[in-house]
């Protein structure tokens, strides 16, 4: 079969290396792409946005599935632009309907539908321009810090997370004034949980599930989580702390209640679920969904799926998923992330990457990269991830620092921390 993955991050990346194994596979295509991508498949320079131009692409070159690796395309409503069209409507798509994205489009709608479905979250309020002057009360109700949320798509840089009252105040003028654009046209101020994150992942065709090994990610760009958040400095799947006890919760509290609020809402759902946790004390609380696998994490969570991954693809989308066994590799994933300098607010680019030949027990899955001649440039924020396996999780990031030492460009760095404090929680354990 041939088969679109759009995107040109690491997460696109993974899924093209896992799909070129695939006995399923005759044809793979990535748009826009990257260079790691090229080697995988044959990148098409094509916008994740332009619905028409994919449109034409898929006809002329007889695609039977489509992926769409990010949020943008789903939000905007790829899945019902293909089902829609009598010439495409063909083709499967791995990924919810314009309604089913809305989970991640607007936290304003899916916090309503943890609360209507008894999910657990934390306490929640909107606020628009309009109601500015209630939601500042509402933030003098609050403990410190506080926790404020742009509605809509903002590149990931929509949640401030603020200790100070006037501060988190001001802010929430200033993002219904337009800080972060239409995103933040309404604003969601939420308690703040004392936690610990991780994320977990489901595969679903909307009424069968499986779920995907959980990992954790390392947000901010600083060692010890200090500095700015970052989309992912690394990640570790499993995650010690994640224990049988506590997943068994957020099967019955999260995963079972979310399924069944799709069901009873009738929203369309086919594809990836990212539920964003925290464990406060052992009871888990939903952050926020995603209606994509998240990046880094898909570069640990893949790496220890032996299914063959166009298989479960195909039974999502065709609504049989429960026919599927999940076979899960035991050992730890783990990814280490190499940036840019600059990175998060000005990455610099364009510098040429060099000693990727010299990888050894490691993948590296890349992000911001592009092929330029015969060389291999930098292209982004986060350049490549260096995703390793282990018996366990030192074994494991010892391999992805090694290997990450091995690359080389103007203005690398990356974290070298990464685990560090699941190690501790499993010595404790």
């Amino acid at each position: 079969m041939n088969i679109l993955v759009l995107g040109n991050g690491g997460r696109e990346h993974v899924f093209a290396h896992k799909i070129k194994e695939s006995k399923h596979c005759d044809n793979l295509f990535i748009a826009p792409g990257n260079a790691g991508t090229g080697l995988c498949g044959t990148n098409i320079d094509m916008a994740v946005s332009n619905f028409e131009a994919i449109g034409k692409f898929c006809i002329h070159n007889s695609i039977h599935l489509l992926i769409p690796g990010g949020e943008e395309a789903l939000v905007a409503g790829i899945s019902d632009y293909i089902k829609a069209n009598e010439t495409l409507n063909h083709i499967m798509v791995l990924g919810p309907s314009k309604l089913g994205a809305t989970l991640e489009g607007s936290k304003d709608f899916s916090k309503e539908f943890m609360q209507r479905h008894q999910i657990p979250t934390a306490a929640y309020q909107t606020f628009s321009k309009e109601t500015l002057a209630d939601g500042k009360k509402f933030l003098t109700t609050l403990q410190s810090p506080y926790v404020l949320k742009a509605d809509g798509l903002a590149a990931g840089k929509g949640v401030l997370i603020i200790d100070d009252l006037l501060e988190a105040q001001n802010s929430l003028e200033e993002m219904l004034n337009g800080k972060f654009g239409s995103a933040s046209s309404h604003v969601v101020i939420e308690e703040f949980l004392h936690g610990i994150e991780m994320s977990c992942f489901i595969l679903t065709d909307g009424k069968n599930y499986k779920i995907l090994p959980e990992a954790k990610d390392y947000k901010r760009i600083g060692e010890g989580d200090t500095g700015l958040n970052t989309g992912g400095m690394g990640a570790i799947s499993p995650v010690p702390f994640a224990n049988t006890t506590f997943l068994n919760k957020v099967k019955e509290r999260i995963i079972i209640p979310t399924i069944k609020g799709l069901e009873k809402d009738n929203i369309p759902y086919c594809g990836f679920i990212f539920i964003g946790l925290m464990n406060l004390n052992g009871e888990p609380f939903v952050i926020e969904y995603n209606v994509r696998m998240g990046d880094p994490e898909t570069e640990v969570v893949f790496p220890r799926i032996n299914n063959d991954c166009l298989e479960l693809f195909i039974a999502a989308c065709k609504g049989n998923l429960n026919t599927i066994e999940l076979d899960i590799n035991n050992k730890t994933a783990s990814t280490v992330f190499l940036v840019s300098k600059g990175y998060p607010e000005n990455a610099e680019k364009g510098f040429e990457i060099t000693g990727l030949e010299n990888m050894e027990g490691s993948i590296a899955y890349h992000a911001g990269t592009i092929l330029k001649g015969n060389k291999i440039l930098t292209n982004g924020g986060r350049v490549i991830a260096v995703s390793s396996m282990g018996e366990n999780i030192q074994q494991a990031v010892n391999k992805s620092f090694q290997n990450a030492e091995r690359i080389n460009y103007e203005g690398k760095y990356y974290r070298k921390d990464i685990g560090k404090d699941l190690i501790k929680i499993n010595e404790q354990i």
